[in-house]
């Protein structure tokens, strides 16, 4: 927890907290680049001799392709899951029905069980998740558009972001998707650092 302490705020329920502007100020902080993250997450991933998953709902897939856009991704990347469904969450990555009753599918609780369920399903050294609300309709009060969990789990400790994207560009639902995914290499990419 400590590194992620450095890069995002912590809430006081314990959720990391990042918006997409400060997503990208801190990305310019570090001289990076949203299309140097996923050559920069496999080449670490390499080194390490890790293996990543993703679950996806929100993004749809868009976590899986950025990944697998590097040569080379098959020697760190097994399983992406888009899991749409509430009945897909539960079948396949084992997220508790209760949980999806009580917190619903867009949820701190939620993507912490799909981070760790797509990391146990593919036998991955880490899981990583997003679950939000991309819109252009969708959102409420509670939960607006824009508003996306990432979780990343690893054998030894699972965190979520509460990410609010809808700030991101011109807050469409595809910035706000590719906002999210690249919030979510990121992720792992600090996993990797611990």
């Amino acid at each position: 927890m400590a590194i992620y302490r450095k890069l995002f705020w912590i809430k006081p329920e314990g959720s990391l907290f990042v918006t997409a502007t400060e997503f990208h100020t801190l990305l310019t902080g570090k001289n990076l680049t949203e299309a140097q993250l996923a050559p920069l997450l496999v080449s670490a991933l390499k080194h390490s001799g890790c293996k990543i998953a993703a679950a996806e709902s929100c993004t749809g897939g868009l976590v899986c392709e950025k990944i697998t856009s590097v040569p080379g991704a098959s020697s760190v990347f097994d399983c992406g899951v888009c899991a749409y469904a509430n009945h897909i969450k539960e079948q396949l990555l084992q997220v508790n029905a209760k949980t999806l009753l009580q917190y619903g599918a867009v949820s701190m609780q939620t993507a912490a069980q799909m981070a760790q369920g797509v990391r146990r399903l593919a036998g991955a050294d880490i899981g990583i998740s997003t679950t939000g609300i991309a819109g252009p309709s969708g959102g409420t009060g509670e939960k607006p558009v824009g508003l996306v969990f990432i979780g990343c789990s690893t054998t030894d400790h699972t965190t979520v972001i509460k990410a609010l994207l809808a700030d991101a560009g011109d807050g469409s639902r595809q910035r706000i998707r590719h906002t999210a995914a690249c919030v979510a290499l990121y992720s792992a990419l600090q996993a990797l650092n611990r």
